[in-house]
């Protein structure tokens, strides 16, 4: 495959953090992930790469997820559209980006490079409409209605004017209506009543356009979780985005998910210390016996949750070892009791193996999901794509 040791960031530079930290990538464990997904649905799937693919690195990832079979690819921004419409390898595969503001410049380029877009606004539609226009050609969209999570798309009471205005761009020209999509607020929690209460707005929505004489190619209402869990939200297509890297938000519904990011670093020292001492800001722990601590040089900066101080583990030495104190900018402190471990050796604090803590761990310790633990690691970590991290 293409993506086999694709090296994402330039090559380490005096005074960076690359010698000491690395996040690893397992190509066939994302190509295996769209698979299990696909599996689950006779709808194709859109890969969601936005964020630099959840932190994994977006364009060997969008490679990989087309070529294992996902028909489309999502994004947010507007750069991140263009920049995946770049890829020659990437042409035939339809990239949507829909979070923008109706000033924003690069509204014609991103419609000149080929590149879908959302609407979620009649203000959106309308600059998205002048912007094909200065392009030359007509603007590909997919028409967002907000079905109850109260965050983008067109509000119920103002569907039919929206539905209208769009029949009148295309009529003009201005834009092709490929698809009409929302998005679910509780998708992740079976049996939520919103979870029935917006497939029926969603339907009221596609009737509103269909009473304007639109009909959308495709039809979208599913994240990863109302793909895993509830096929009545499938349609024409299906927008998975954390399942893709291995973390499943149903986990009552089992799915063969794998783990795609691996971030180890490496120990930069290790000291003795007597029972009684204060660790790290705050002398939040103190140690309770006579014991060998061992310093790590990635901290928050880094995207090691401060949240998960007192409560996190790194796998190090042959098992899993607490976090002690708190966890700073650059660097935390983990007990090693009376084992004695050498500068240097690694520690896993997101693993593919059965004993190593992965991105939930970290998310239970910190408060949080998966995808904020994922996101969040650092610029100054480097990724790399691999044929495996085990």
């Amino acid at each position: 495959m293409a993506i086999d040791n694709y090296r994402i960031v330039s090559e380490p530079v005096f005074g960076d953090m690359s010698g000491m930290a690395k996040a690893s990538m397992d190509w066939r464990r994302l190509a295996h992930n769209v698979e299990a997904l696909a599996a689950l649905t006779e709808a194709p799937l859109m890969a969601m790469v936005k964020a630099d693919a959840y932190g994994h690195g977006a364009v060997p990832a969008a490679r990989v997820c087309a070529e294992a079979g996902a028909a489309r690819l999502g994004v947010a921004s507007l750069r991140e559209a263009w920049r995946l419409r770049r890829l020659a390898d990437l042409a035939e595969t339809p990239v949507m980006a829909f979070l923008y503001t109706p000033e924003q410049p690069g509204l014609a380029e991103t419609i000149e490079a080929g590149a879908e877009l959302g609407i979620s606004s009649l203000a959106g539609l309308a600059a998205v409409a002048a912007a094909a226009e200065r392009a030359g050609t007509p603007a590909r969209v997919h028409l967002k209605g907000d079905t109850g999570i109260s965050r983008g798309g067109v509000a119920e009471h103002e569907w039919e004017a929206f539905a209208e205005a769009a029949a009148k761009h295309r009529a003009a020209g201005a834009i092709d209506v490929v698809g009409a999509w929302s998005h679910l607020a509780c998708a992740d929690e079976i049996g939520h009543p919103a979870n029935g209460m917006q497939k029926a707005a969603f339907e009221r929505f596609l009737a509103a356009l269909g009473a304007a004489g639109l009909e959308p190619e495709v039809r979208h209402l599913a994240n990863s979780a109302a793909l895993i869990a509830d096929p009545e939200t499938h349609y024409d297509l299906v927008r998975p985005g954390i399942a893709l890297y291995g973390y499943n938000p149903v986990p009552r519904i089992p799915v063969d998910l794998k783990p795609v990011m691996e971030l180890r670093s490496s120990v930069a020292a290790v000291k003795r210390l007597p029972a009684g001492t204060g660790i790290s800001y705050g002398h939040t722990r103190h140690l309770e016996r006579d014991s060998n601590v061992a310093l790590v040089p990635l901290g928050y900066a880094d995207g090691v949750p401060r949240a998960a101080s007192g409560r996190a583990e790194v796998y190090l030495a042959g098992r899993r070892r607490p976090v002690l104190g708190r966890i700073c900018m650059d660097q935390f402190v983990v007990d090693l009791g009376d084992d004695a471990v050498a500068p240097g050796e690694p520690v896993v604090l997101i693993g593919a193996g059965e004993h190593h803590p992965d991105a939930d761990d970290w998310s239970a310790w910190a408060g949080t999901i998966p995808n904020e633990i994922l996101t969040g690691i650092g610029a100054r970590v480097p990724r790399y794509w691999n044929r495996g991290v085990e």
